[in-house]
């Protein structure tokens, strides 16, 4: 079963929720503030909105593609999204076999990898 707009939408503030507790290295990668945008390919939808301050700050939700180019860009099928969150899907994997797409600019990567 394919997950719907509300898990997705849940998945992302509990991924938020999870990055304001952590700490060290972890924690000063997510203390970046960027604009950010989650495609969500099966549904056709984006969120977008920041991550500041170690959260992650949904702003919007539209149909399709993103509008305009966040500078952290993340596409997936949600149910991914909602498996990694929960733990049943490693993100480093998912990403290096193509399921999951991370885009930034080289600095940012070099930051985010700590996330991984």
């Amino acid at each position: 079963m394919m997950a719907t707009t509300e898990e997705c939408r849940t998945a992302l503030d509990t991924l938020s929720d999870n990055l304001a507790r952590t700490d060290g290295d972890v924690r000063r990668a997510a203390a970046l503030d960027r604009s950010l945008s989650c495609h969500i390919t099966d549904l056709g939808i984006t969120f977008t909105g920041r991550l500041a301050d170690g959260r992650i700050e949904v702003l919007d939700t539209r149909q399709g593609p993103p509008g305009e180019k966040a500078q952290i860009r993340l596409a997936m099928a949600g149910d991914d999204l909602v498996a990694m969150v929960g733990g049943r899907l490693n993100f480093a994997r998912a990403w290096a076999s193509g399921r999951v797409r991370l885009e930034a600019g080289v600095r940012d990567l070099l930051r985010l990898r700590a996330l991984l």
